[in-house]
């Protein structure tokens, strides 16, 4: 009986039915502990009690979760719940590989090579932990959206000692881990009719072993080069005979130009002996590689177009276990594309004149040269702008998630080196974080010709990394790939994607180019890890988060004393806290300025140093000489950092340099169109350079991206109380207020609205409650200024500001636009203050 969406099975919520097999059925569900989707494979109740059956369903959560490999999909844990037995999975989206599309438009052998290829990585994983799937087949095969392949259902799986080899200790450990007891029963046929080895067609169990997917490997890659199946019989009985005693079938009888090398390679493969056969998937694995590679190589010669696929035919197993998890449809499978020019002309020559040879024979060159020309158009034109989307973490395990992050971020940096090359920055790509994301609606939304996702999975000290590069325009993959490597590989690994990905988008580098793009700023990899993990802190904008981001770069420090990476992130963090308000600027700006001084010593040619050795001169020193020299510094290393504009707009923009200000601050906006921080920085230069319906608008749109970010409101707030409109002013100060948990920046812009509305009484109980706290507490003493200028209070506005001066309250810096001081301009007291804060009138 089916599971009712709604329903929850220890932390997991049914959503929906996906698909129906032998082995049981399979629902898609939410991890409400993780926040994540994952498909769950179900015993009916009423087979439950049979043991055999009970034994293979426990059987194949075993096998599979003692497997670590990108190309196999994860068990997460077997439960039983409320008399329900269940296998938690990965959630997979895309497509069997006997559903998946082989379109003479969209695929090619080179690419569906690689599929398989990647599958049989995954099978040599398996094999390596003495595990034999015994059951494979394009039905347990996944194509994932990305292109990605995932070897499904091991609960045929027979385990045996693995072999001898020259494994390293590690990975010695990791066999013996999956070496599970389990008993076949002799004469008994597991497997699929059609894929099933010799062997096991005969029921011989005891002399199956990993050779035997060698075989059924074969059968898949057959049936993908010709679109028939390698054993097909009139019945069952019919292919199972043939699959012992008919000879290995030739790809050239039904796909013509087929490359010989596939037919050697498939050959091997479906020998009848298994000592005739490879004798490791590894082997295979390596030849699909190389004969991938000749056949791309190749592709740029349009009289070497390789075959394109043919279709997999209909399933003939009842288990689809995930199938349709990927909303495959039950339409009739395609047409075979195994039909080349070749064939046409071919055909001419036997059956029409020589006239009509010859117009077949011009009109074959003439598509292949069409397909040449589209063909190089498509991938020989630079891509000149990409965003690089936040690498999912598909690990299972939210305590590195740092990881993701970080890596997403490196990438970034790396590609906002090269030239010629726009980069969305971090606070734009970072919105679709957790988000099912259109590449073709992000690349609108963000104006990129290219997406690139990752996936990032890391068990114990192995790594792997998925990525994607996608065309924003119509969302085909232009390339894919994964790597495997060791935590301690992290470093190289970041630079070896770097160069990968720069060269897919075409980009010319010079030697210079290279060098920043595989930049490495430390070659410790504990502390390039503690780097991460406090950038992933101070990310999370809060004060208790930036303390623990700070040990983290300390701790990176420590390890590596000449890490400039590390200087500029405490620099940032310490900055922060400054920043908060609620903590003495005196206690974190020296700090501050002392780690971005050391970045900049270690590394002059680090932007990122620059630019926060700039803002915290700026915010706390006053000196807005070298402030200007510094982020002018910056901008000149690195033209396309969206922070480091941004910085100099809010520096030009509290000059006075109103023009100036908004260029940069359209242009930090242009690189970083989602980052809401940009969005209201400049909404507040507006309203300084006097723009106020401008600022509204743009602080409007800032709020659509995001209804709770109380900093948007806070100035739309300003914007109102500005124009006079009061009523508008104090509610977006009160949603500020609220959304900010009270701080006191949010209070004070609250408290000036409500009493430049004449609400006296409700502005004295703002002002009572901050004084109160000030007592308790650090309270920015400029913002207690604010409400006492908007009362009317002059001598006690211009006390206040006489504080903020004495305690270096880094807002002082807008004294000279800030409109609400405006009633004080006249007064010889604040003239003196600005004169000392180091403005002119």
């Amino acid at each position: 009986m089916s599971i009712a969406a709604g329903t929850k099975l220890g932390r997991y919520e049914i959503r929906s039915k996906l698909a129906e097999g032998g082995m049981g059925e399979v629902y898609l569900a939410e991890d409400t502990q993780l926040r994540r989707r994952v498909a769950l494979k179900v015993l009916p109740e009423g087979l439950a009690a049979n043991q055999d059956r009970m034994r293979r369903f426990v059987q194949e959560a075993q096998a599979a979760a003692a497997l670590n490999h990108p190309n196999i999909a994860h068990i997460y844990e077997i439960r039983e719940v409320d008399g329900l037995s269940f296998i938690a999975m990965e959630f997979i989206e895309g497509r069997t590989l006997r559903d998946y599309p082989h379109d003479s438009e969209t695929e090619d052998l080179p690419r569906v090579l690689r599929h398989l290829q990647h599958v049989a990585e995954g099978l040599a994983k398996a094999h390596a932990a003495g595990i034999v799937h015994r059951d494979l087949k394009p039905d347990n095969v996944m194509i994932t959206r990305d292109g990605h392949a995932k070897i499904l259902d091991f609960g045929l799986a027979k385990l045996i000692e693995p072999q001898q080899t020259s494994a390293t200790s590690s990975e010695a450990s990791e066999q013996a881990t999956a070496i599970l007891q389990q008993h076949s029963t002799p004469g008994v046929v597991l497997g699929t009719v059609g894929y099933m080895s010799p062997e096991q067609a005969q029921g011989k169990t005891k002399e199956i072993d990993h050779r035997s997917d060698i075989f059924s490997f074969g059968c898949i890659l057959f049936e993908a080069a010709t679109g028939r199946k390698a054993f097909e019989g009139k019945d069952a009985i019919d292919s199972l005979h043939k699959l012992v005693h008919a000879p290995t079938p030739q790809i050239k009888e039904f796909n013509p130009g087929a490359p010989d090398e596939l037919q050697r390679i498939v050959r091997r493969c479906l020998a009848k002996q298994p000592d005739e056969r490879y004798q490791t998937i590894k082997d295979v694995a390596i030849e699909l590689k190389e004969l991938r590679r000749e056949l791309e190589n190749a592709a740029v010669d349009p009289t070497t177009s390789p075959a394109v696929l043919g279709e997999i035919t209909s399933p003939s197993s009842t288990d689809a276990n995930l199938r349709q998890s990927l909303n495959a449809t039950s339409s009739a499978a395609p047409a075979s594309l195994s039909t080349r020019a070749s064939e046409y002309i071919g055909a001419g020559i036997k059956q029409h004149k020589l006239a009509t040879v010859i117009s077949v024979v011009v009109l074959a060159v003439g598509i292949v040269g069409l397909a040449a020309y589209l063909h190089a158009r498509s991938i020989d034109i630079p891509i000149d702008s990409i965003a690089v989307l936040p690498f999912v973490n598909e690990s299972g395990n939210s305590d590195i998630e740092y990881l993701s992050d970080g890596m997403t971020e490196s990438l970034i940096d790396s590609l906002s080196q090269l030239p010629h090359l726009s980069v969305k920055a971090r606070g734009s790509v970072f919105r679709y974080k957790g988000k099912e994301a259109d590449p073709q609606q992000v690349a609108s939304q963000l104006s990129v010709r290219a997406i690139l996702n990752g996936r990032v999975v890391q068990r114990g000290d192995d790594l792997t990394l998925y990525l994607s590069l996608v065309d924003g325009r119509n969302g085909n993959q232009i390339w894919g790939d994964h790597y495997d490597r060791k935590l301690t590989d992290l470093i190289s690994l970041q630079s070896e994607i770097a160069r990968d990905v720069s060269s897919k988008l075409r980009v010319k580098l010079s030697s210079a180019d290279e060098q920043r793009l595989t930049k490495s700023y430390t070659a410790n990899t504990e502390a390039y890890e503690l780097y991460l993990k406090g950038r992933y802190h101070i990310f999370k904008l809060k004060p208790s988060e930036a303390r623990t981001g700070i040990s983290y770069f300390q701790r990176a420090i420590e390890i590596d004393p000449n890490y400039a990476l590390a200087y500029v992130g405490l620099a940032h963090a310490y900055r922060s806290l400054a920043l908060a308000g609620e903590m003495p600027a005196t206690e974190f700006f020296p700090k501050a300025k002392d780690a971005a001084q050391k970045a900049v010593d270690i590394d002059d040619r680090l932007a990122e140093a620059h630019a926060v050795l700039g803002i915290t001169i700026f915010w706390y020193d006053w000196n807005w000489k070298e402030a200007e020299r510094q982020l002018k510094r910056a901008l000149e290393l690195d033209p396309n950092s969206a922070d480091s504009h941004s910085f100099y707009a809010g520096f030009l923009s509290s000059m006075g340099r109103h023009s100036e200000a908004l260029n940069e601050a359209k242009r930090a906006r242009e690189l970083d169109p989602l980052n809401l921080f940009i969005g209201a920085g400049e909404g507040q230069a507006l309203i300084h350079a006097g723009r106020l319906d401008e600022a509204l608008a743009s602080l409007q749109k800032t709020i659509e991206l995001e209804p709770n970010f109380w900093f948007a409101h806070m100035f739309a707030s300003d914007a109102y109380t500005e124009k006079g409109m009061f009523t508008e002013a104090i509610a977006e100060g009160r949603k500020a207020t609220e959304l900010s948990g009270a701080n006191s920046h949010s209070l004070a812009s609250l408290g000036c609205a409500l009493a430049r509305s004449g609400k006296q009484a409700e502005a004295r109980a703002v002002l009572d409650g901050l004084l109160k706290l000030s007592t308790e507490r650090h309270v920015s003493p400029h913002n207690i200024a604010l409400i006492y200028t908007g009362l009317g209070e002059r001598d006690e506005a211009l006390a206040w500001l006489e504080r903020a001066f004495e305690q270096r309250d880094p807002r002082m810096v807008f004294l000279k636009v800030e409109p609400k001081w405006n009633n004080l301009r006249a007064d010889p007291r604040f003239q003196d203050l600005m004169r000392r804060v180091g403005f002119t009138q």
